[in-house]
């Protein structure tokens, strides 16, 4: 098998996939099967490329392709989203099922768990309805083996009457067999023309049907041992998933996660900011050598290459820490449960219980959350989901809430003492954000967009022992790096503009002050001053560059000062006359505020509309805001400052 660079996602023309071929004799295969059986897993194998895969439901929304090549014979192959059933209206399996029926495939493969075939085997029975050029790959045989499961292979293709490939995609087994026949079947000659997709007045009968060869067919081909896997998870979910412990053990999870990220953060911040402001007086020093005018030396310097320093020594380690323990939970299959534990929450504000999901996307990136929501089926759950996505703090957010609380609230406490009080308070303003969004959710249920919430299925998979290794390379490579370097793209212009700002006098006034003084009896009002809220809206590419922002207006001639510890930040946020309130309603409207330019040009992508991107822009906005006028008032009233 080999590898083409130059297919690597897929787009459509009209509404319809368009097959991107590097040769006119390249084969189409659609690989198809429920949520959570490995399906990505073989698709990156085969291609290796890096689709993000985990151990949850919802990962593949739309269509993806790649490309391989086995014993000369090159295959594009359409990775296709993950459903259970070819019968029901949502969004995924009206993708699927659109391709399948479409007859662009040359031959389906279709993708099993050997640990819970019955389930699996539903699908099967709907895609050789259609087509009978089907491999069927029994994936994950190391975990059946494992778990004492044992599937017939040869009967199972003898009762099908295709082909049927054991494989454990992610060690490589079996993937040149199934090459080897999906190959043979896209080239053979059939007699037997595809049926038509089944209607939705068959739909009851046909999912009867279905189900009910299924159950006959696993009971004839699937062996089970005497200690059951199932007995063992069904264990860990009374516990997990229980009404007195799920959401106990969910906080203490996340309390820990907040604490390792923070403690580790801090020493390889400092010695990053160190390095980098370092490396940037030894650029300040060639610049001149080489004769550079200082307005130019400046802006290079000062303002752009010492905002990126900035961004990059602040996010990089907290992000590093936070994406692979979040996604360790994720491959272990924890996440899922954490949905289903959230479940009954957005179901009591009206809401579709998927948004716990899309919620849940929204800690590593809002747009990627806002783009989850596709899941959802109901037009109005999925615009709710949309909506109120901003209301949980991104990765972008979660550095400035961790810097503001180390300094005003927990940093006088020091060492263990004060990271656990910063991840105690890290861990209340996110549960505050999840509170905010139930109850906006509930509120747009009842007012713009009412209705009655619908049911859906949650799977919740089988517990998987965490590929670390993996996990670390793809959450370093695939978030970690790819949110830093969003940042940095933005931080570079950010800090131009800071920089010009700070150094163009109007009338003996920086630009800057003029901006900053123009705002800041409005933001007085909030507990802020202009330069706090100038610093947001100038950061509205992207949140990562609030902090650095309000250091650089705060600093002479707008040049961003090396500050190689805490200490000296809060020493300049005290000296402009930063207070414990000061900091209070900036955490609060750090944690509800605008949406990144990111995620509104999602929004208005996904909702179509720009009506609603304005009302995802203002809600967090005005939340953020009247809850800041709250605190600042109550505060001034008792005479706490």
């Amino acid at each position: 098998m080999g590898l083409s660079k130059d297919s690597t996602g897929a787009r459509a023309v009209g509404g319809q996939l368009v097959i991107e071929k590097k040769n006119p004799g390249d084969l189409v295969l659609a690989l198809a099967g429920n949520p959570n059986v490995g399906k990505s897993t073989v698709f990156n194998a085969l291609t290796k490329m890096h689709q993000h895969t985990g151990n949850w439901p919802g990962k593949t929304v739309t269509n993806a392709q790649g490309r391989c090549v086995h014993k000369g014979q090159g295959y594009v192959l359409v990775d296709l989203p993950g459903c259970y059933s070819l019968l029901a209206h949502s969004a995924e399996e009206e993708v699927a099922r659109e391709f399948l029926c479409s007859g662009r495939a040359d031959a389906t493969i279709v993708v099993c768990d050997a640990t819970c075939l019955e389930r699996n085997l539903n699908l099967v029975l709907q895609i050789l309805e259609i087509t009978p050029k089907v491999v069927v790959c029994v994936n994950l045989l190391d975990e059946a083996r494992r778990k004492q499961v044992e599937v017939d292979l040869p009967k199972l293709s003898e009762l099908l009457g295709v082909p049927v490939v054991g494989a454990a995609a992610r060690g490589g087994e079996g993937l040149s067999e199934l090459m080897e026949k999906a190959g043979e079947q896209a080239r053979a000659h059939t007699a037997r023309p595809p049926l038509p997709c089944p209607g939705p007045e068959s739909e009851d009968e046909a999912a009867a049907r279905t189900v009910y060869r299924a159950e006959e067919i696993a009971r004839q081909v699937v062996k089970r041992g005497q200690n059951g896997y199932s007995n063992r998870d069904r264990a860990w979910d009374r516990i997990l998933t229980g009404k007195l412990t799920g959401f106990p053990i969910m906080l203490l999870l996340l309390l820990g996660i907040f604490w390792l990220t923070i403690t580790g953060a801090n020493y390889p911040s400092a010695l990053l900011s160190t390095a980098l402001f370092s490396l940037g007086d030894r650029l300040r020093e060639l610049l001149t050598w080489l004769g550079s005018a200082p307005w130019l030396t400046g802006l290079l310097i000062d303002g752009v290459y010492r905002t990126l320093s900035w961004v990059v020594s602040v996010m990089l380690p907290p992000m590093a820490i936070f994406f692979p323990l979040f996604t360790l939970l994720e491959d272990l299959g924890y996440l899922p449960r954490v949905a289903f534990n959230l479940d009954k929450c957005f179901q009591c504000c009206g809401a579709c219980g998927k948004q716990s999901l899309t919620t849940a996307m929204g800690f590593g990136c809002n747009a990627a959350g806002v783009v989850g929501c596709r899941i959802i089926d109901s037009p109005r759950e999925r615009l709710i989901a949309m909506l109120t996505n901003s209301f949980v703090p991104c990765n972008g957010r979660l550095p400035m809430l961790i810097t503001l609380i180390t300094l005003f609230f927990a940093g006088a406490a020091g060492g263990f003492g004060g990271s656990l009080l910063s991840a105690l308070m890290l861990l209340g303003v996110i549960l505050l954000g999840v509170g905010m969004t139930l109850l906006i959710s509930k509120f747009l249920s009842a007012t713009l967009l009412k209705g009655v919430p619908s049911s859906f299925t949650l799977e919740l998979p089988p517990y998987r022992r965490p590929q670390v290794g993996k996990v670390i390379v793809r959450s370093v490579f695939d978030r970690t790096l790819f949110v830093l370097g969003r940042a940095a793209a933005v931080a570079a212009p950010a800090g131009l503009v800071i920089w010009l700002l700070a150094n163009i006098t109007v009338g003996g006034s920086t630009l800057l002050s003029l901006c900053a003084g123009f705002l800041d009896p409005f933001a007085r009002l909030f507990g802020l001053d202009g330069v706090i809220l100038l610093a947001f809206i100038l950061g509205l590419p992207a949140n990562e560059i609030v902090i650095p922002l309000i250091v650089m207006a705060y600093t002479s001639g707008g040049a961003l000062t090396e500050l190689t510890d805490l200490t000296a930040l809060r020493a300049l946020l005290v000296d402009n006359g930063w207070t414990w309130l000061t900091a209070l309603c900036t955490l609060l409207f750090g944690l509800m505020h605008w949406p990144c330019s990111t995620t509104c040009m999602t929004i208005k992508k996904e909702s179509g509309s720009l009506k609603w991107t304005a009302i995802a822009f203002l809600l967090p906005t005005v939340c953020g805001l009247a809850l800041c006028f709250l605190v600042a008032s109550a505060a001034r009233l008792l005479g706490a400052v």
